[in-house]
């Protein structure tokens, strides 16, 4: 079971990733001269690859994000050898997403982004996707409603696209991966560790309001 779900989450983080860089990318070709209509493809194409992969995978496991993980070991839903191994997986689609894209626009399979993204307003913003998306995710499967998560979570990122001053990465696994690609969703290197931080604190932050808002529920993993 724990390989299945691995499996699971290695080929929909890659996926994932895939949409994210992949899209980015063929934004700045189609569009190069409107930044405003190169993150509206890269926003809808993320929100509908996310449907997609929930829908396809939630059976198995379709958490693709080591916040998601995490909270799911604190709620008791993991155990930490099966925790530890999953986000392992995450981590590996992530890269292999990346690089995928990469070479499917003809770009070197590995280039680390120069595209650095600080600042305090930029922190915040990780916390604030991070923290919307993992009470997104627990709120719609504490309150009996799983049949709901893929539709519920690809709207919310859509739109945490455009709310936020991240662009609401909101996803470690995902960060790393995008440090990659030096294209137009990626991330230097120097910024990842301050976004991967903040989207921690969202996480743990949203945890505390699954907790008030949803008490004593046991629902079934993302």
């Amino acid at each position: 079971m724990l390989v299945r779900r691995a499996v699971a989450e290695l080929v929909g983080t890659a996926f994932l990733v895939a949409a994210v860089v992949g899209s980015g990318i063929a934004a700045t070709r189609l569009s190069p001269d409107d930044a405003g209509l190169q993150l509206l493809e890269n926003s809808l194409v993320t929100g509908a690859a996310l449907v997609a992969l929930i829908l396809a995978l939630h059976p198995v496991s379709a958490a693709f994000n080591p916040v998601v993980t995490l909270v799911e070991r604190v709620l008791g839903l993991l155990t930490t050898r099966d925790a530890l191994v999953l986000v392992l997986a995450q981590l590996v689609g992530g890269a292999v997403g990346t690089i995928v894209a990469n070479l499917m626009f003809d770009l070197d399979a590995v280039t680390l982004s120069t595209h650095a993204r600080t600042g305090g307003g930029l922190w915040l913003g990780e916390v604030v996707a991070t923290l919307g998306l993992v009470l997104v995710i627990f709120g719609t499967l504490r309150s009996g409603r799983p049949e709901t998560v893929a539709y519920a979570v690809g709207g919310y990122i859509t739109a945490a696209y455009w709310f936020t001053s991240s662009t609401s990465f909101a996803n470690p696994a995902v960060t790393v991966a995008r440090t990659l690609s030096d294209t137009f969703t990626g991330i230097a290197p120097s910024s990842a560790p301050l976004f991967v931080l903040m989207q921690l604190v969202g996480g743990a932050l949203a945890l505390g309001l699954v907790l008030c808002l949803h008490p004593d529920v046991r629902e079934t993993q993302p």
